[in-house]
Protein backbone atom coordinates (compact mmCIF):
# COMPACT_ATOMS: atom_id res chain seq x y z
CA UNK A 1 0.00 0.00 0.00
CA UNK A 2 1.51 3.33 -1.07
CA UNK A 3 1.16 6.73 0.55
CA UNK A 4 -1.61 7.61 -1.92
CA UNK A 5 -3.70 4.50 -1.29
CA UNK A 6 -7.37 5.47 -1.39
CA UNK A 7 -6.62 8.85 -2.94
CA UNK A 8 -8.11 9.84 -6.29
CA UNK A 9 -5.88 11.87 -8.59
CA UNK A 10 -6.99 13.49 -11.84
CA UNK A 11 -4.12 14.06 -14.26
CA UNK A 12 -4.77 16.28 -17.27
CA UNK A 13 -2.59 16.27 -20.36
CA UNK A 14 -1.64 12.70 -19.53
CA UNK A 15 -0.84 11.80 -23.14
CA UNK A 16 1.79 14.54 -23.43
CA UNK A 17 5.55 14.24 -23.02
CA UNK A 18 5.40 14.60 -19.24
CA UNK A 19 2.23 12.58 -18.72
CA UNK A 20 3.68 9.07 -18.70
CA UNK A 21 6.23 9.78 -15.97
CA UNK A 22 3.72 11.60 -13.77
CA UNK A 23 1.01 8.98 -14.20
CA UNK A 24 3.46 6.20 -13.40
CA UNK A 25 4.67 7.99 -10.24
CA UNK A 26 1.15 8.34 -8.85
CA UNK A 27 0.19 4.78 -9.74
CA UNK A 28 3.32 3.44 -8.04
CA UNK A 29 2.41 5.50 -4.96
CA UNK A 30 -0.93 3.67 -4.82
CA UNK A 31 -3.27 6.37 -6.12
CA UNK A 32 -6.44 5.75 -8.09
CA UNK A 33 -5.56 7.73 -11.22
CA UNK A 34 -7.92 9.14 -13.81
CA UNK A 35 -6.28 10.59 -16.92
CA UNK A 36 -7.70 13.24 -19.23
CA UNK A 37 -6.49 14.52 -22.58
CA UNK A 38 -7.88 15.10 -26.05
CA UNK A 39 -7.05 11.50 -26.94
CA UNK A 40 -5.24 8.48 -25.57
CA UNK A 41 -6.55 8.79 -22.01
CA UNK A 42 -9.31 7.27 -19.91
CA UNK A 43 -11.43 10.40 -20.33
CA UNK A 44 -11.18 12.19 -23.69
CA UNK A 45 -12.00 15.86 -23.32
CA UNK A 46 -11.11 19.25 -24.73
CA UNK A 47 -10.43 21.17 -21.53
CA UNK A 48 -10.46 24.50 -23.35
CA UNK A 49 -14.25 24.07 -23.42
CA UNK A 50 -15.87 24.72 -20.03
CA UNK A 51 -18.59 22.10 -20.43
CA UNK A 52 -16.06 19.40 -21.33
CA UNK A 53 -13.84 20.27 -18.38
CA UNK A 54 -16.83 20.04 -16.07
CA UNK A 55 -17.86 16.74 -17.64
CA UNK A 56 -14.39 15.28 -17.15
CA UNK A 57 -14.32 16.18 -13.47
CA UNK A 58 -17.83 14.85 -12.95
CA UNK A 59 -16.83 11.58 -14.64
CA UNK A 60 -14.07 11.13 -12.07
CA UNK A 61 -16.40 11.86 -9.17
CA UNK A 62 -19.02 9.49 -10.56
CA UNK A 63 -16.49 6.68 -10.88
CA UNK A 64 -14.60 7.11 -7.61
CA UNK A 65 -16.96 9.14 -5.43
CA UNK A 66 -14.30 11.73 -4.63
CA UNK A 67 -11.46 13.84 -6.01
CA UNK A 68 -8.39 14.41 -3.86
CA UNK A 69 -5.91 15.95 -6.28
CA UNK A 70 -5.85 17.71 -9.63
CA UNK A 71 -2.48 17.50 -11.37
CA UNK A 72 -2.76 19.82 -14.36
CA UNK A 73 -0.17 19.04 -17.02
CA UNK A 74 -2.24 20.13 -20.01
CA UNK A 75 -0.79 22.95 -22.06
CA UNK A 76 0.89 23.79 -25.32
CA UNK A 77 3.65 25.76 -26.97
CA UNK A 78 3.62 28.02 -29.99
CA UNK A 79 5.61 31.11 -30.79
CA UNK A 80 8.83 32.28 -32.34
CA UNK A 81 7.68 35.68 -33.62
CA UNK A 82 7.85 39.19 -32.19
CA UNK A 83 4.77 40.80 -30.69
CA UNK A 84 4.30 42.86 -33.85
CA UNK A 85 4.06 39.67 -35.88
CA UNK A 86 2.10 37.46 -33.47
CA UNK A 87 -1.22 36.42 -34.95
CA UNK A 88 -4.57 36.46 -33.21
CA UNK A 89 -4.69 32.69 -33.64
CA UNK A 90 -1.42 32.09 -31.76
CA UNK A 91 -2.38 34.52 -28.99
CA UNK A 92 -5.80 32.97 -28.48
CA UNK A 93 -4.49 29.40 -28.74
CA UNK A 94 -1.86 29.94 -26.03
CA UNK A 95 -4.41 31.49 -23.70
CA UNK A 96 -6.80 28.62 -24.37
CA UNK A 97 -4.27 25.83 -23.83
CA UNK A 98 -2.25 27.31 -20.97
CA UNK A 99 -4.74 29.42 -19.02
CA UNK A 100 -8.37 28.75 -19.89
CA UNK A 101 -8.07 24.96 -19.65
CA UNK A 102 -6.55 25.28 -16.18
CA UNK A 103 -9.25 27.72 -15.08
CA UNK A 104 -12.13 25.58 -16.31
CA UNK A 105 -10.73 22.39 -14.80
CA UNK A 106 -9.81 23.90 -11.44
CA UNK A 107 -13.19 25.64 -11.23
CA UNK A 108 -14.90 22.30 -11.79
CA UNK A 109 -12.69 20.46 -9.29
CA UNK A 110 -12.80 22.91 -6.40
CA UNK A 111 -16.38 22.35 -5.18
CA UNK A 112 -15.70 18.66 -4.43
CA UNK A 113 -12.51 19.55 -2.59
CA UNK A 114 -14.17 22.32 -0.62
CA UNK A 115 -16.98 19.98 0.35
CA UNK A 116 -14.49 17.34 1.50
CA UNK A 117 -12.25 19.83 3.29
CA UNK A 118 -9.24 18.40 1.50
CA UNK A 119 -7.57 18.77 -1.88
CA UNK A 120 -4.41 19.38 -3.83
CA UNK A 121 -4.10 21.37 -7.05
CA UNK A 122 -0.73 21.35 -8.79
CA UNK A 123 -0.13 22.88 -12.22
CA UNK A 124 2.77 22.92 -14.65
CA UNK A 125 3.84 26.40 -15.65
CA UNK A 126 7.09 27.45 -17.30
CA UNK A 127 10.26 29.35 -16.49
CA UNK A 128 9.10 31.77 -19.17
CA UNK A 129 6.29 32.84 -16.83
CA UNK A 130 8.79 34.69 -14.62
CA UNK A 131 11.65 35.18 -17.10
CA UNK A 132 10.15 36.45 -20.38
CA UNK A 133 11.79 35.45 -23.65
CA UNK A 134 11.72 37.57 -26.79
CA UNK A 135 9.41 36.13 -29.50
CA UNK A 136 7.46 34.07 -26.93
CA UNK A 137 4.96 36.73 -25.86
CA UNK A 138 1.80 34.62 -26.15
CA UNK A 139 3.32 31.58 -24.47
CA UNK A 140 4.99 33.59 -21.71
CA UNK A 141 1.93 35.71 -20.99
CA UNK A 142 -0.33 32.66 -20.82
CA UNK A 143 2.01 30.91 -18.37
CA UNK A 144 2.37 34.09 -16.28
CA UNK A 145 -1.42 34.28 -16.11
CA UNK A 146 -1.49 30.63 -15.00
CA UNK A 147 0.82 31.49 -12.12
CA UNK A 148 -1.52 34.31 -11.08
CA UNK A 149 -4.51 31.96 -11.29
CA UNK A 150 -2.93 29.27 -9.11
CA UNK A 151 -1.69 31.78 -6.54
CA UNK A 152 -5.17 33.30 -6.38
CA UNK A 153 -6.71 29.87 -5.80
CA UNK A 154 -4.16 29.33 -3.05
CA UNK A 155 -5.32 32.52 -1.32
CA UNK A 156 -8.97 31.61 -1.69
CA UNK A 157 -8.60 28.11 -0.23
CA UNK A 158 -6.21 29.03 2.56
CA UNK A 159 -6.98 27.18 5.82
CA UNK A 160 -9.53 24.97 4.04
CA UNK A 161 -7.41 21.83 3.83
CA UNK A 162 -6.73 22.56 0.15
CA UNK A 163 -3.48 23.75 -1.42
CA UNK A 164 -2.68 25.11 -4.87
CA UNK A 165 0.85 25.35 -6.22
CA UNK A 166 2.55 25.77 -9.59
CA UNK A 167 5.83 24.28 -10.81
CA UNK A 168 8.00 26.09 -13.36
CA UNK A 169 10.24 23.80 -15.45
CA UNK A 170 12.71 25.01 -18.00
CA UNK A 171 13.14 22.79 -21.06
CA UNK A 172 11.87 19.27 -20.32
CA UNK A 173 13.78 16.30 -21.71
CA UNK A 174 11.07 14.80 -23.92
CA UNK A 175 11.36 13.17 -27.36
CA UNK A 176 9.51 16.09 -28.94
CA UNK A 177 11.90 18.66 -27.44
CA UNK A 178 14.93 16.62 -28.48
CA UNK A 179 13.61 16.47 -32.02
CA UNK A 180 13.03 20.22 -32.03
CA UNK A 181 16.56 21.02 -30.80
CA UNK A 182 18.81 18.10 -31.71
CA UNK A 183 22.03 20.03 -31.05
CA UNK A 184 21.23 20.83 -27.42
CA UNK A 185 22.94 19.37 -24.37
CA UNK A 186 20.10 17.12 -23.19
CA UNK A 187 21.91 16.35 -19.93
CA UNK A 188 21.11 19.86 -18.71
CA UNK A 189 17.39 19.60 -19.38
CA UNK A 190 14.87 18.74 -16.68
CA UNK A 191 14.00 15.05 -16.52
CA UNK A 192 10.29 14.16 -16.49
CA UNK A 193 10.94 11.85 -13.52
CA UNK A 194 12.29 14.78 -11.48
CA UNK A 195 9.16 16.80 -12.15
CA UNK A 196 7.00 13.78 -11.35
CA UNK A 197 8.66 13.38 -7.94
CA UNK A 198 8.09 17.06 -7.15
CA UNK A 199 4.44 16.90 -8.18
CA UNK A 200 3.98 13.74 -6.13
CA UNK A 201 5.30 15.47 -3.03
CA UNK A 202 3.20 18.60 -3.57
CA UNK A 203 0.09 16.43 -3.84
CA UNK A 204 0.93 14.53 -0.65
CA UNK A 205 0.01 15.16 2.97
CA UNK A 206 3.65 16.04 3.63
CA UNK A 207 3.21 19.25 1.62
CA UNK A 208 0.20 20.51 3.60
CA UNK A 209 2.11 23.66 4.62
CA UNK A 210 3.01 24.60 1.03
CA UNK A 211 0.34 26.74 -0.61
CA UNK A 212 0.49 29.38 -3.31
CA UNK A 213 4.09 28.49 -4.08
CA UNK A 214 5.78 29.09 -7.43
CA UNK A 215 8.52 26.49 -7.58
CA UNK A 216 11.34 26.53 -10.16
CA UNK A 217 12.82 23.30 -11.48
CA UNK A 218 15.35 24.45 -14.05
CA UNK A 219 17.66 21.50 -14.53
CA UNK A 220 21.43 21.63 -14.39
Amino acid sequence: MGEFAGRVVLITGASGGLGAAVTRAFLEAGADVATVSRSGSQIPADLTQPDEAARAVEAVRARFGRLDALVHLAGGFEGGTAVADTTDHVWSRMLDLNLNAAFYTARAALPAMIEAGYGRIVAIGSRTAVEPVATLSAYGASKAALVALIRTIGLEVKRSGITANVVLPSVIDTPANRAADPGADFSRWVKPESIARLLLWLASDAAADVNGAVIPIYGR
